[in-house]
C-alpha cells in the first residue's frame, strides 16, 4: 500500500527519507564549502576535524566529498563504529582497506600501514579514512591516531584522516592526551545549522525531488519550520513530514504555520 503522503500529495516517494541519492544531496553554500575544503585538504594529502551539531549535514557533506573524490587517485573508507579498543578498531580499518583482519594489535598496525604504503607506492591512490561520531572513541584510541598517521619517520603524509564528530570532540582533542593528533589536523571544518533561507530551498527541494508540482508549504510555514527546528536538517525532516501526514489528515494541500505547530506537539521535538 502507498503511503498516504505520496497519495495525498501525488509524489513519486517519500519527499523527507533518508535514501538520498549522491546527485540529490542537498549542498547550500556552507555545506558546499566544506566540500570543497575537504577536497582541498585529500588532494594536499592532509588530515581534517569536521564538526557540527547533530543534524546539520555532516553526512551530506562526507558523501558529497566521497562522490567528487576521483576513484583513481583517492580511496575513501569510511568507519562508524569508533567506540572500540585499539585491536577491535584496527580490525574495523583493516575491513575498510579489504585486509584479513586477523592477528594482534601490532599485526594489524602493520598490515594497515603496509597497505597504506602500498597503495601509494604501487598504486598512486591516496587513501582517505573516514571516523565518525569520533566524539565516542576511547581514550586509548584516540591517542594512538597519530601514530597511525606516522610514516617514514613522520616525513610522508600517506593517509589522510577525517575526524567527524560534535563541537565538543574540538575540545577534547585540545587536551594534553590528544595534543599530538590535534596538531596533524591541519584544517577545521565547522558544518553550521541553515540559515532561513537555506531551509525553505532545502524544504522546497527535497519536495521537488519527490515529485511535487507546486508549493506544499506556505511562505510563513516555512519560516515558522526554521524558527521550530533552528535550521537542522534532521529536525527539518521530522517535523516537515509530520507537518504534511496532518495536512493530508485534514484533506489540506497547502501546509500553513498553524499546522506546522500542530504537529510540533505530536512529534517528540516538543
Amino acid at each position: 500500500m502507498s503511503d498516504v503522503l505520496i497519495s495525498a500529495f501525488n509524489l513519486r516517494r517519500k519527499p523527507f527519507g533518508k535514501d538520498v541519492a549522491v546527485d540529490d544531496l542537498w549542498v547550500d553554500d556552507d555545506r558546499r564549502d566544506a566540500v570543497e575544503r575537504l577536497i582541498a585538504a585529500a588532494t594536499r594529502h592532509e588530515s581534517v576535524l569536521v564538526k557540527g551539531e547533530p543534524g546539520v549535514g555532516k553526512n551530506c557533506v562526507l558523501r558529497s566529498m566521497r562522490g567528487a573524490l576521483s576513484p583513481v587517485h583517492f580511496r575513501a573508507m569510511y568507519v562508524a563504529n569508533v567506540t572500540l579498543g585499539r585491536r577491535d578498531f584496527y580490525r574495523q580499518v583493516s575491513l575498510a582497506l579489504g585486509i584479513e583482519p586477523k592477528g594482534t594489535p601490532a599485526a594489524l598496525f602493520e598490515a594497515i600501514q603496509r597497505d597504506v604504503e602500498n597503495l601509494h607506492r604501487e598504486h598512486r591512490v591516496h587513501p582517505v579514512l573516514v571516523l565518525d561520531e569520533a566524539q565516542l572513541m576511547p581514550d586509548s584510541t584516540l591517542g594512538h591516531l597519530h601514530v597511525l598517521m606516522n610514516f617514514a619517520w613522520d616525513s610522508e603524509p600517506l593517509l589522510s584522516v577525517v575526524l567527524v564528530g560534535l563541537p565538543e570532540l574540538h575540545d577534547r582533542l585540545k587536551l594534553g592526551i590528544h595534543r599530538s593528533l590535534l596538531t596533524r589536523l591541519t584544517t577545521c571544518i565547522e558544518v553550521p545549522p541553515a540559515r532561513a533561507e537555506q531551509t525553505a530551498a532545502y524544504v522546497r527541494k527535497r519536495l521537488a525531488d519527490a515529485g511535487a508540482k507546486g508549493e506544499l508549504f506556505a511562505p510563513d510555514a516555512l519560516v515558522v519550520l526554521h524558527e521550530l527546528t533552528g535550521g537542522v536538517f534532521r529536525t527539518v525532516d521530522v517535523l516537515a513530514e509530520a507537518s504534511l501526514r496532518i495536512a493530508a489528515q485534514q484533506d489540506v494541500r497547502l501546509v500553513d504555520r498553524a499546522i506546522v505547530r500542530k504537529a510540533l506537539l505530536l512529534t517528540p521535538l516538543a
